[in-house]
């Protein structure tokens, strides 16, 4: 029978010598003057037996796989027809039943030669049940110290969870019993095996979330190497490298998995690790571990760390002046308010947190993060309190008392509060404190009314900056050797931060492809958006969370405006596509311009505004049009839109 390498968290046991918890049973024993010695099986690897001090004989090939299969049915009637079968593998001889009765007297008198006198192995019909009161089966042990740490990490405690795992993980000594043959045991043994693999891979997640990136990395890198096809636990070593610092061995990982997954499956690999390859690319703020939950807070957790990556530095230098402003009030002592708006994919996140490290000498009680987007705004409070350091029985029940344990805890602290994709003002309000010393900074994909001393609109890069960032993310030389292409592909992406990185992501994962491929693929309008959530929408998916904030009326102007030119949109031309009248329709333009989906242009010759659709949202919007409105409803608004003024309609979709 043959297995994979299993990797052990712990020492093993050497095979010479008592295993330290038997020695510890045997303490035990003695303590409580047992009659009967403990009895210690250890099936998580070749299956052996203790009584007390003293291993057990346990005899030849049969007996060992009958012992094997009682065990792994411990305190439960084992048939001797599935004794029968895991010996001999459906050609038993006619004497069978005989030989089955006799291995068990065998294991018996193993046990009594042993020292153990107790009724071990009881026959019951059809067949046999190992009673296991008051003896150790590692499996068994494995079993629940994985269902302790489960129960653990679901009421937060992710320290003593990740403990526990690690113990029982521990346990394993090897391969399950492979010291013999039978096609019953080595399902069995695969089935522990998964259960092994499903626990390291809780573990791992968990020793990611307490930042010991470092730790997991080479029994990670073994556990990949074994299983190459098992996405999780590369996605997890990808993530650990990348914590660690190793960008390009975490892009590596990913490249491998590719040629493994044509190769042995024919497939690309999945969805977890596309998004992870891409977010790895886009040096996405989420990837880096809020705080070490298990170090000792004094007041907050310390944002998250990090790399300086290119996306977060290019093209932002005015932004990060604005900002420093916050600086001195914050050396004064002074609470403080920034607020940083744009539109969805213009890296909002990245200019904060890059803002952030660089101002965190100015903020010496630390710094707090809470990301709305993925939190939710319910869940705020909650999650900033545990930052500092409150459990969930602490943690006020009702929204409004942890709104007010929140400002309680903050008070007269010198720190740096972000509160990211804030949805709205409300929200904006509740979180922003009345008083103190703190500075808050806020972001958000909508124009929100917020009082604050500095106030940004990011805007999208210039041509050249783009160019520049497409260069950082794909860095071995393409974009050198075709600027021309570059500032082609720059355009098609709006010179949108997400859109371009997106595009890079396409490139790295395509090692083969030129610019003018990827052009090609993106010169289509009707398949621009697709390419570029190839893999992982993050795109598509930005702007549809954004769409699904709007009120009914404006959800369905956003997805008209597709139906027409969005270079120069007019009031009359969203009149005649809802068949409102041009107050409404103003009404309706300016929501869609606070939610950041499209811009204003200039005022037109009869005193109205007129607005801009930019062109990734352009064809988000058209694609909304054909999933959302009925294709009569689409004709009708187009219709309604020339009857109105024909020679001002420049081009329909």
């Amino acid at each position: 029978m043959h297995h994979a390498t299993a990797v052990s968290l712990t020492i093993p046991i050497k095979a010479e010598g008592i295993p330290p918890h038997i020695r510890a049973q045997q303490a035990h024993s003695e303590r409580t003057e047992r009659t009967e010695p403990a009895i210690s099986f250890q099936v998580l690897g070749p299956l052996e037996a203790w009584v007390g001090p003293r291993k057990v004989e346990i005899g030849g090939p049969r007996q060992r796989i009958v012992l094997a299969m009682l065990l792994l049915a411990p305190d439960r009637v084992v048939s001797i027809d599935q004794l029968v079968e895991a010996v001999w593998n459906g050609r038993p001889p006619t004497t069978c039943r005989t030989q089955i009765a006799i291995c068990v007297a065998s294991l018996r008198k193993a046990f009594r030669t042993a020292g153990y006198t107790g009724e071990l192995i009881a026959t019951s019909a059809p067949g046999y049940l190992l009673r296991p009161a008051g003896h150790h089966i590692d499996s068994m042990e494995f079993a629940a110290g994985v269902d302790s740490a489960q129960t653990l990490a679901r009421h937060g405690d992710v320290g003593a969870a990740a403990d526990r795992l690690g113990q029982a993980l521990g346990l394993w000594r090897g391969p399950v019993l492979t010291d013999m043959s039978s096609p019953v045991l080595e399902t069995e043994a695969e089935l522990l095996d998964h259960r092994r693999l499903t626990a390291y891979e809780q573990y791992a997640t968990l020793q990611l979330q307490l930042g010991r990136h470092r730790e997991v990395i080479s029994e990670l890198t073994a556990l990949v190497h074994d299983r190459p096809l098992w996405e999780q636990a590369r996605a997890a070593l990808m993530l650990a490298h990348y914590r660690s610092g190793h960008r390009s061995e975490a892009l590596a990982l990913f490249r491998q998995a590719q040629r493994v997954f044509r190769e042995e499956i024919g497939l690309e690999p999945g969805r977890v690790l596309q998004d992870l390859h891409t977010a790895i690319l886009q040096e996405a703020s989420d990837l880096m571990p809020a705080a070490d939950p298990a170090a000792p807070l004094n007041a907050v957790a310390v944002l998250p760390q990090m790399r300086s990556a290119a996306v977060e530095l290019i093209g932002r230098d005015g932004e990060i002046r604005s900002l420093d402003a916050l600086l001195r009030r914050a050396r004064e002592g002074i609470s403080s308010v920034g607020l940083v708006m744009g539109r969805p994919g213009i890296g909002k996140t990245a200019l904060v947190l890059h803002w952030a490290r660089r101002a965190a000498h100015a903020f010496p009680d630390g710094q707090l993060y809470v990301d709305f987007e993925r939190t939710g705004t319910a869940d705020a409070p909650a999650a900033l309190l545990r930052a500092f350091g409150m459990s969930d029985a602490e943690i006020p029940r009702t929204y409004q008392d942890r709104l007010r344990e929140f400002h309680r805890q903050i008070g007269e602290l010198r720190l740096l509060v972000i509160l990211d994709g804030v949805p709205d003002d409300s929200v904006a309000h509740d979180f922003v404190p009345k008083a103190g010393r703190c500075c808050v900074l806020l972001t958000s994909r909508r124009v929100l009314a917020t009082a604050a001393q500095v106030r940004l609109s990011v805007p999208e890069l210039t041509p050249a900056d783009s160019v520049t960032l497409l260069g950082a993310l794909v860095d071995d030389g393409r974009v050198e050797e075709d600027k021309v292409a570059a500032h082609r592909l720059a355009t098609l992406c709006d010179h949108l931060p997400l859109a371009l990185s997106a595009a890079a992501a396409r490139l790295v994962a395509k090692p083969h492809w030129r610019f003018p491929h990827l052009l090609t693929r993106l010169g289509d309008p009707r398949h621009r958006l697709e390419e570029l959530s190839a893999g992982a929408p993050v795109l598509r998916r930005v702007l549809d969370s954004v769409y699904r904030t709007l009120s009914p009326a404006a959800a369905d102007l956003y997805a008209r405006l597709g139906l027409i030119d969005g270079e120069c949109i007019a009031v009359w031309e969203a009149q005649a596509l809802l068949e409102v009248s041009a107050m409404s329709a103003q009404r309706l333009l300016e929501e869609l311009v606070d939610a950041t989906l499209i811009e204003v242009a200039d005022t037109g010759p009869d005193g109205w505004f007129r607005y801009r659709l930019p062109t990734l949202h352009a064809l988000h919007a058209e694609e909304t049009a054909h999933t959302e409105v009925a294709a009569s409803v689409r004709k009708a608004a187009f219709d309604r839109v020339l009857a109105s003024s024909p020679s001002q309609v420049k081009c329909a979709r």
